[in-house]
């Protein structure tokens, strides 16, 4: 059982829920839980069914080292378990062509490609938010999710943007070209993003910090677009890339002309 001072060296993280009993009664109730992570030599018992009610649940499940655990459990007596939930509730892909469409505006969306980095994510919620975005969608699998990190980074953004979380990509793509929205995928090579035309609906792609956009998304794509690198460095921070695309997305929609 924890006692008090356990309790207080961990609420400051209220996405973060630790400890075997407390993770199976998160489990049983409607509380959103983005990923389970246990300890790989922690089996049996309650673990068990840990394990398999996440499964019914298709929450992820990750195997973590102890440090892991021990890191995110700030001295908590973890168990070899340790659910991070999500700080809002995720929308569903035609949630945010309804908001869209009530708002009788072409969809404006931003597809994270496996954004990783938790404050790159918040970053961009941030300013989609800013900038008339209708919707964030994010993979189940690879992606940072709604923590409260990513809230903190947002300045709260999270808690309004829709975010959608999906299992495929791709065929989410492949959905969105169905409703009418054309794919942008921002990449080392492609037209000048300044040059292209972002009327219609718009679905802008950004790659991974380390890997870019990934082949699949970027066969899918209707259009590749890139920033130009005058440095010795030749890529962007993806909050930074994105913040760029998103601004010039809108200064073409609210009809800003450039000098």
């Amino acid at each position: 059982m924890r006692n008090k001072e356990s309790i207080r060296k961990n609420d400051d993280r209220s996405d973060i829920i630790v400890g075997r009993n407390a993770v199976m009664e998160a489990l049983k109730t409607d509380r959103q839980i983005d990923v389970i992570y246990i300890l790989q030599s922690a089996v049996g018992g309650s673990m068990n069914k840990i394990i398999a009610l996440a499964k019914e649940k298709k929450i992820v499940i990750k195997n973590a080292m102890p440090q892991k655990l021990d890191s995110m459990s700030n001295g908590v007596n973890h168990q070899g378990v340790v659910a991070v939930c999500s700080v809002a509730e995720y929308v569903g892909l035609e949630d945010i062509l309804n908001i869209a469409k009530e708002k009788q505006e072409n969809p404006f969306i931003i597809i994270c490609d496996e954004i990783e980095d938790p404050h790159n994510l918040g970053a961009i919620i941030r300013t989609a938010e800013a900038s008339g975005v209708h919707g964030v969608i994010i993979p189940k699998r690879r992606s940072a999710t709604l923590t409260q990190v990513v809230y903190k980074t947002s300045a709260g953004a999270a808690s309004v943007m829709p975010v959608c979380r999906v299992s495929n990509l791709k065929q989410t793509v492949k959905t969105l070209k169905e409703n009418g929205v054309w794919i942008y995928s921002a990449d080392m090579d492609g037209q000048n993003w300044c040059e292209v035309d972002y009327s219609g609906g718009v679905a802008l792609v950004i790659g991974s910090e380390g890997k870019g956009v990934s082949r699949l998304l970027r066969e899918e794509s209707d259009f590749i677009v890139s920033l130009p690198m005058n440095g010795q460095i030749n890529s962007l921070n993806a909050s930074v890339a994105a913040g760029v695309l998103m601004y010039e997305v809108s200064r073409q929609r609210l009809g800003l002309k450039a000098k």
